[in-house]
């Protein structure tokens, strides 16, 4: 009998998130749906994989702070023997003119974006057992270069950098280390803010005509934690049906 893998999944609770934790679920593993705030969001995946009969648990951490992502591995090694998939997925973006954005969001994009996500792959190489997978998120908007993007885009090439090296390192231990690249997806966080007019335009820019669901993207990630995905390393993955 194959042994359960267990994948934990960074700011799962909403979005892209949810859909992952759910996918990887289905796909027979135990899952760890992480939440900063919101645990009302968390409960409700973690009660929808049980209802279909999955394993699941919610552990609230901010992945920004020193301690977030060693608490998220103890959590993982304390219920379930340890950890095989870690899905860096939580983030934030604030949208400005590079000489309008504020210190305090930029340090607040680097906290989470890039220091969570290197925490992540520190813990992730020390911690994941062999055979393991590292699946981190980076943005198309790093092939688009937009105008308002400017901090938020640097961070996730920072993420795109680190991933590739962190194959390289990894390698010998049979870890792979991607990145999924998405492009517009039909999230709650996408649409804030957003007129019709700007959200038809990006359909409209699309060659497939229609937003990316969160579903798209978790399948991507499920190939990537999957063993059809083991001969995938070092890459970035861009999930947009060819926006850029």
């Amino acid at each position: 009998m194959t042994e359960r893998k267990v994948a934990l999944v960074t700011g799962g609770s909403k979005g892209i998130g949810a859909a992952i934790a759910k996918r990887l679920a289905a796909d027979g593993m135990a899952v760890i749906v992480n939440y900063a705030r919101g645990h009302e969001d968390a409960q409700d995946v973690v009660t929808e994989i049980a209802a279909s009969g999955g394993e699941a648990i919610a552990v609230q951490a901010d992945v920004s702070t020193l301690n977030g992502i060693p608490s998220l591995f103890d959590a993982a090694e304390r219920t379930f023997g340890g950890l095989d998939i870690l899905v860096n997925n939580a983030g934030v973006a604030i949208f400005a003119p590079i000489a309008d954005v504020s210190d305090a969001d930029f340090d607040h994009q680097l906290a989470v974006n890039i220091a969570g996500v290197f925490r992540g792959m520190r813990e992730g190489a020390r911690r994941l057992r062999d055979g393991g997978r590292i699946i981190s998120f980076s943005t198309s908007v790093v092939g688009a270069l937009l105008p308002r993007y400017g901090v938020y885009t640097a961070t996730k090439a920072a993420v795109e950098a680190m991933t590739s090296i962190l194959a390289k390192e990894l390698g010998v231990r049979g870890i792979t280390v991607n990145a999924v690249a998405p492009g517009p997806t039909a999230t709650a966080l996408f649409m804030n803010g957003k007129s019709e007019a700007v959200v038809q335009s990006m359909i409209d820019a699309n060659p497939l005509k229609r937003l990316g669901q969160p579903d798209d993207i978790a399948s991507v990630v499920a190939f990537l934690a999957s063993p059809d995905g083991g001969w995938v390393n070092g890459q970035t993955i861009r999930a947009n049906g060819g926006f850029v």
